[in-house]
């Protein structure tokens, strides 16, 4: 084998394995079926939302996959496949992949890879089902608000009642 292919396909393989490691997680689908401006669609969907996306040859995928200790992964890379990165939202790959598939019949989603861990289609469509980080994050955040929006609903309360009937005290308001 010439020395530069040999080269080039150490460098595949070593990128790959890197964006295993880096990511936060790993989806591979199958897309045969899937026309070149439906791809392009997806691709740019994975983009807005910093999730890579990459076909590459099934053969130096496995290779990359098994220098990353991800071996249970291997087995699925059979036809064409692409892989897609998540960098900063765990949940993105899957969410946006699903929902493609959902209208395209040719995503067929394999397998992935969820914090360092190999996971199972079922896996993979339960985290595509949850909200981004942002939503998770917006939701985190009502929770957190709600103790003190209630204690400022409960004094604006009291507030409005010294008000309306003059007292001074609380024990006076109790007893009206």
């Amino acid at each position: 084998m010439n020395e530069n292919v040999l080269e080039g396909k150490k460098a595949v393989i070593e990128e790959i394995s890197t964006k295993i490691n880096d990511a936060e997680s790993v989806v591979v689908f199958e897309y045969q079926g899937l026309s070149v401006s439906e791809f392009e669609t997806l691709r740019t969907q994975l983009r807005e939302e910093n999730v890579d996306i990459k076909v590459y040859k099934n053969r130096l995928a496995k290779l990359a996959i098994e220098k990353t200790g991800h071996e249970a992964m291997g087995s699925e890379l059979v036809g064409p496949n692409a892989i897609a990165f998540s960098n900063d939202d765990a949940v993105a790959g899957a969410r946006i992949i699903s929902k493609f598939a959902k209208d395209h019949d040719s995503i067929k989603i394999k397998t992935g890879i969820v914090e360092g861990n190999v996971v199972e289609v079922d896996v993979i469509n339960e985290l595509a089902s949850l909200p981004s980080r942002d939503g998770l994050l917006s939701m985190l955040l009502s929770c957190l608000q709600a103790p003190a929006r209630d204690t400022a609903m409960i004094v604006d309360a009291v507030a409005k009642k010294v008000e309306e009937t003059g007292v001074e005290t609380a024990k006076e308001i109790i007893e009206k």
